[in-house]
């Protein structure tokens, strides 16, 4: 995969995402074309899930329709797929994030 000779996060990200994009930057290897497009798809629908967020906190999970019966907010199906794009990009991108098991069995009583 050809290198990407930029680690400068997006110009659409969020402030909260361009510092996610920098941390993962210094820590990760991510400097090929196929990571820089899986982070920046993770971080987007990571600001999604956020923007749709903030519409549930601010109207709650059921709104009135125009005969005001309560509804599903269309905003909860958005923050659910927008987390789950999110969740599947950095299960994508393959990261050793948490430390590695150690061998033998767990510890007992």
């Amino acid at each position: 995969m050809k290198k990407s000779t930029t680690t400068a996060p997006p110009k659409t990200l969020s402030p909260a995402a361009a510092s996610w994009w920098k941390r993962l930057h210094a820590e990760f290897d991510l400097t090929d074309e196929g990571a820089a497009f899986l982070l920046e798809t993770a971080l987007r629908a990571f600001d999604r899930m956020n923007q749709a967020a903030e519409l549930v906190d601010k109207h709650g999970v059921a709104i009135a329709d125009r005969y005001n019966q309560l509804k599903a907010n269309p905003a909860v199906a958005a923050e659910r797929d927008a987390r789950a794009a999110m969740l599947g990009a950095f299960k994508a991108l393959n990261l050793d994030i948490l430390p590695p098991l150690k061998p033998g069995r767990p510890g007992g009583r």
